[in-house]
C-alpha cells in the first residue's frame, strides 16, 4: 500500500510530469522525423500550394463556337457584354464577363473556336464533395445502426424464442462475416434484384450510396445489439419486476425504465462503435461512391501528391472521429449529472 501511495506521488511530481510532455513531444517529432525522412528517401517534393484546390477552387468556364458564322454584334450588357453570333442555324448569343473575349465585330468564327473563357463561380473540390459523402453516409449508417441495435438489443433479451432467436442468429452471422463481403452482397446481389424490380414497376433504381448505407447500418448493429444487452443485463431485475408490476408492458419497461439507465453504460462502447463506422465507409470506394477515401485516391492519381493527400485524409478522418469523441465525452458528463 504505502509502495502505490509512494508511486502517485512520484508521478504527481510536477518535474515528473514536465519529463513525461518532453518524452510526448520528442516521439511526436520523431514521427515527423521519419515521415520526413521518408520523403527524402524517396526523394520527394512536397506541393503543399496544390491543396487547396481540392477544397475550394474557380472553375473555368470556356465557351465555343457551334458552327460557321460571323460576330455579328458585341454589346455591353451592364457588368457583362453581350457577344451575338450569326450562323446558317441561326443566331446565338453569348452573355460572357468583359476581357474574357478576343474578337471585334465582322470576325468569322469556326466550330470549336473559342468564343470566351472567364472564370466562374467557387465550387467545392473533390475532397470536400468526398468529406460531405462520408459524413452523409456516417450519419444516415449511425441512426439506423442505433435504431436497429436498440430494437434487437431488446429482442436479445427478451423471453420469446422468435424474437430472441432471431436476434441472436442476425448478430452472429453479421459479425461472424467481413464487412467488405457484405458491402458485396448488398451491391451486387441485392442492389441488382432490387433495381431490377423497381426498373420493372417504372421506379428509378437506388443510388449506390443508399446500399452502401444499409450495409454498415447492418453491420454496425450487430455491435450495437450486444452493446445494448450487455447495458441492459447491468441494471438489476428487479427494476423489471417493478415496472411489470405496475401495469407496463415489457416494451415499455424496457423504453421508459431501463433503457435510460443503460445509456449511461453504453454510451463509450457506443462511441468506438461509431468511431470505427466512419472508418469502415473508407471500404465503399470499392463500389464506386466516391467517399474521402477514394476521393483521396483518385487526387492522387492526377496529381502525384502522394504523401500530401494521404496526411490531409488522415487528419480530416481525425478531425471526424476526435469530434464525435468530444460529443460522447460531453454526453457522459450530462448524464452523470443526473
Amino acid at each position: 500500500m504505502e509502495q502505490n501511495i509512494s508511486n502517485i506521488k512520484r508521478l504527481s511530481n510536477p518535474i515528473a510530469y514536465f519529463l513525461s510532455v518532453i518524452g510526448f513531444l520528442v516521439l511526436l517529432f520523431m514521427v515527423i522525423g521519419a515521415v520526413y525522412y521518408a520523403t527524402v528517401a524517396v526523394d520527394y517534393q512536397w506541393r503543399w500550394f496544390k491543396v487547396p484546390k481540392y477544397f475550394m477552387y474557380k472553375s473555368t468556364i470556356t465557351l465555343y463556337a457551334e458552327g460557321y458564322g460571323e460576330i455579328d454584334t458585341i454589346a455591353d450588357n451592364r457588368e457583362k457584354v453581350d457577344i451575338i453570333v450569326t450562323t446558317d442555324a441561326g443566331t446565338r448569343t453569348y452573355t460572357v464577363p468583359k476581357d474574357s473575349y478576343d474578337w471585334i465585330e465582322g470576325d468569322m468564327v469556326s466550330p470549336g473556336d473559342i468564343v470566351a473563357s472567364y472564370e466562374g463561380s467557387w465550387q467545392p473540390g473533390i475532397l470536400a464533395k468526398g468529406l460531405w459523402v462520408t459524413l452523409k453516409i456516417s450519419f444516415l449508417a449511425t441512426i439506423f445502426g442505433i435504431t436497429l441495435g436498440i430494437i434487437g438489443g431488446v429482442a436479445r433479451v427478451s423471453d420469446t424464442p422468435v424474437l430472441k432467436w432471431s436476434a441472436i442468429t442476425y448478430v452472429e452471422v453479421i459479425r461472424g462475416s467481413p464487412l467488405l463481403v457484405q458491402i458485396m452482397i448488398f451491391y451486387f446481389v441485392l442492389g441488382t434484384t432490387m433495381n431490377k424490380i423497381l426498373l420493372m414497376n417504372g421506379i428509378p433504381k437506388l443510388d449506390p450510396q443508399w446500399y452502401g448505407i444499409m450495409a454498415l447500418s447492418i453491420f454496425t448493429g450487430a455491435y450495437v445489439v450486444e452493446i445494448v444487452r450487455a447495458g441492459i443485463e447491468a441494471i438489476h431485475p428487479g427494476q423489471v419486476e417493478a415496472a411489470r408490476s405496475s401495469g407496463m408492458t415489457y416494451f415499455q419497461c424496457m423504453f421508459h425504465i431501463i433503457l435510460p439507465q443503460a445509456l449511461k453504460t453504453i454510451l463509450p462502447p457506443l462511441a468506438g462503435q461509431f468511431i470505427n463506422l466512419i472508418k469502415d465507409s473508407s471500404l465503399l470506394g470499392l463500389i464506386s461512391i466516391r467517399e474521402l477515401t477514394k476521393a483521396t485516391r483518385e487526387g492522387i492519381t492526377t496529381s502525384l501528391q502522394t504523401f500530401e493527400l494521404w496526411i490531409l485524409c488522415a487528419i480530416l478522418y481525425l478531425l471526424m472521429t476526435f469530434t464525435l469523441s468530444m460529443c460522447v465525452q460531453y454526453l457522459e458528463r450530462r448524464t452523470a449529472t443526473k
